[in-house]
């Protein structure tokens, strides 16, 4: 008689389960993010009059990282770098696959004629104009300092477009929530911070491509820019800056684990 209640129990739970009345499933939380300042080391990226893009891109990522550490204790905050040395792009995506990142950001300053200015934030696609592959082409030739480049990246060449274009098709499997966080960014930046925001983009570039998770590169002001610069060197500027990265990050969170 035991036997057959403890049948009967069995079946009656795997009808409940299968019937959707009983559903066994683990809510899905952000759980851990890799941030990575880009550059650092011999490379300084790109040059303002009185700043290089490493040292800015450092200062922003370590505070981006310290308002999620202070604030939101359940996320595992992972740093590519915390100080000024050279990590090769392939092991920073390394880094955060290693750690089962949810989110990878990586913030980056930009170059261009003096009077460029704004904020634009990438994701992992076919450039939908010239001037997003030449930004792509810009930051992927840091390449060109590592050691065994070509092997460690299948022969690709950063200075042809060709290879730009075939890696544009990684990523495909994490674009939506790419999408989504990068629109927060960005919204954060216009809305919030003041900046005048160059919207969300798409390009090839390399520090995503091996990344297993959602992740954008955000290009947070021009250094070639005086006023930019100056603004992007100052305390508070800085400040604005990375609360804004941190607000898109939260809202990003919650959003996702509110559809559990």
């Amino acid at each position: 008689m035991r036997n057959i209640v403890a049948v009967s129990s069995l079946v009656l739970l795997f009808l409940l389960c299968t019937s959707g009345k009983l559903e066994y499933r683990k809510a899905y939380k952000v759980r851990t993010v890799v941030i990575d300042a880009g550059h650092g080391g011999k490379d300084v990226g790109c040059n303002g009059k009185v700043s290089h893009e490493a040292d800015i891109a450092l200062q922003l990522a370590l505070q981006v990282g310290n308002l999620i550490e202070k604030n939101l204790p359940d996320v595992k905050v992972v740093y590519t770098r915390k100080t000024d040395h050279f990590v090769e792009l392939i092991d920073r995506a390394g880094i955060a696959n290693k750690n089962n990142a949810d989110l990878f950001i990586s913030i980056h300053l930009n170059s261009g004629p003096a009077a460029a200015y704004g904020t634009e934030t990438y994701t992992m696609g076919l450039q939908k104009s010239e001037g997003n592959l030449l930004v792509a082409k810009r930051e992927n030739s840091v390449i060109l300092q590592e050691d065994n480049y070509k092997e460690n990246y299948n022969g690709f060449d950063p200075n042809s477009p060709q290879s730009h274009i075939l890696f544009a098709l990684h990523q495909s499997a994490y674009i939506d929530n790419s999408l989504r966080f990068a629109g927060k960014v960005e919204r954060e930046f216009k809305q919030k911070v003041g900046r005048n925001s160059r919207g969300v983009k798409q390009a090839p570039f390399l520090v995503l491509w091996k990344s297993f998770m959602p992740s954008v590169l955000i290009e947070c002001g021009f250094l070639t820019n005086p006023n930019e610069e100056k603004f992007l060197n100052d305390k508070s500027g800085q400040s604005y800056m990375a609360s804004g990265i941190y607000r898109a990050f939260r809202e990003y969170k919650d959003e996702l684990e509110a559809m559990n």
